[in-house]
């Protein structure tokens, strides 16, 4: 049975203060299947109170204590797996297997930034005097701010969540109100395993007015943003006015290059695969398709032939391989996007509808001959919809793969290893993958260049965002 999701704050499920809440659809069927509390003001009081007084307790907890503590998070998260995947599958509409998954992943994460938090080792450099010690040691740099989207809706958080306790700070969750029980189950874990009151706190709420007020709260020392470049730009401006550190995981709008020696089943396959997973729904998904014109046709009929054989349907069914898209905003972004891909002489080689008028399905979709002044070519379409276009050589695809303002991911398939060395070094991407789809690993840097952001939630360098850099210089006296 789905519930109606709480505040975590300070140690304990709560309503909200003025009592409001907001229904939460269940994508599969538009139908309203529970509610989540609406933070206020009061809420928000009250989470900035706790998480000021658990950073001061955290804080001092040994890096080896954290790491015992978020390790039995992780047991945690995977003996719950199945259950929190039921929960996912509700209120987001993935399949199940991709939702336990999610949930098991998340297992992963906790462990690996548990570990690095026993790492984060400062130095020693050498004095230039007798008697006189010089010392780098690193320190928590306070209370996080972190806003999530709803498409993982486990998989967002619990990197900042789990990147701020390695480090020993604090945290204020903003996660999404679409999608709130499943990562309330990240929370309850960390709660069970003994992470102290105060330490995470989790609110939902208006987006605009969360951020707005903690963001500038002189209790919060770190922003952690992930979503769309516009509303993550503004926030950006927002922490430097009060000069608070800022990770930014931003849009993307991937290229995949298929060069005419690649394994074409090879490519297909792995493509189609992370290209409908999730409904299309993945900042990292590939969107772009920029074929060699030898192969084109091949790659094109092998391509519309592994949309046309995904599933659809309610992520519940086995047999299901794409569920629905999470909102019916999601629904009219594709129809307004690929209308105007069409307006500009854009082919439909298959899909390009929404599924029946119950829950918000669409088809998986592939376009053709779309110019560059269509929308879809520019804008991130975070759907089910791909566009193939053709390319002579490797300056005009990296030319094209380039000329958006956006560089999270790349990807591209050839068997030549001097290809792959020179699309790899001219690609500009924060994260590029050649031949398989190798990203998102807990123990790989994840992040991007130009508009897509900047930091990392990913590898050693995630938790360096939440580490003040500290120099003592003493003599002996």
């Amino acid at each position: 049975m789905y519930p109606n999701t709480q505040l975590f704050i300070d140690g304990t499920w709560a309503p909200a203060a003025s009592g409001k809440t907001i229904p939460v659809l269940n994508p599969a069927t538009g139908e309203r299947i529970g509610t989540v509390a609406h933070a206020g003001k009061a809420d928000l009081d009250r989470a900035l109170a706790a998480a000021d007084k658990g950073f001061k307790l955290w804080r001092k907890i040994s890096p080896y204590e954290r790491s015992k503590i978020m390790r039995k998070a992780a047991e945690l998260m995977r003996a719950r797996a199945d259950e929190i995947a039921k929960l996912m599958t509700a209120e987001q509409g993935k399949p199940l297997g991709q939702a336990k998954m999610e949930a098991m992943l998340a297992g992963d994460i906790i462990e690996w930034f548990a570990e690095e938090g026993r790492r984060a080792y400062g130095r020693i450099i050498p004095a230039r005097g007798d008697g006189i010690y010089q010392l780098a040691i690193k320190e928590p740099v306070g209370p996080v701010a972190a806003f999530t989207p709803w498409n993982f809706p486990i998989n967002q958080i619990v990197r900042k969540a789990s990147a701020a306790l390695s480090a020993g700070c604090s945290i204020i969750a903003k996660c999404p109100e679409e999608t709130p029980a499943a990562a309330a189950e990240l929370f309850r874990a960390f709660h069970d395993a003994g992470v102290p009151a105060g330490v995470v706190n989790l609110v939902y709420g208006v987006p605009a007015e969360i951020s707005e007020y903690l963001i500038p709260h002189p209790v919060i020392r770190k922003i952690s943003f992930t979503g769309s470049t516009p509303v993550g730009k503004h926030l950006a401006a927002l922490a430097g006015a009060h000069m608070k550190r800022v990770t930014m995981e931003l849009g993307g709008h991937a290229p995949a290059l298929v060069f005419e020696d690649a394994d074409l089943d090879h490519a297909v396959n792995i493509l189609s695969q992370n290209k409908y997973r999730n409904a299309g729904q993945v900042c990292i998904a590939p969107t772009r398709f920029l074929v060699q014109q030898p192969v084109y046709g091949k790659f094109l009929e092998k391509f519309v032939a592994a949309s046309k054989a995904m599933k659809v349907g309610d992520g519940t069914d086995p047999t299901t391989t794409m569920g629905p898209m999470a909102n019916a905003r999601r629904i009219d972004a594709m129809e307004s996007l690929i209308a105007d891909a069409v307006q500009h002489g854009g082919k439909i080689q298959t899909g390009g509808k929404r599924i029946g008028n119950k829950g918000f399905f669409f088809e998986p979709t592939v376009l053709t001959d779309v110019p560059i002044s269509a929308r879809i070519m520019n804008e991130e379409p975070f759907g089910p919809v791909a566009i193939i276009s053709p390319f002579n050589d490797m300056d005009s695809a990296l030319s094209e793969a380039n000329r958006l303002p956006y560089g999270l991911a790349a990807y591209a398939y050839t068997r030549s290893t001097k290809t792959a060395t020179a699309v790899g070094a001219g690609l500009e991407s924060g994260m590029v993958s050649i031949n398989h789809h190798g990203l998102a690993l807990p123990e790989v840097p994840f992040g991007g260049m130009k508009d897509s952001g900047y930091g990392s939630e990913g590898g050693s360098e995630a938790i360096e965002a939440y580490l003040n850099t500290k120099f003592i210089s003493q003599m002996a006296m």
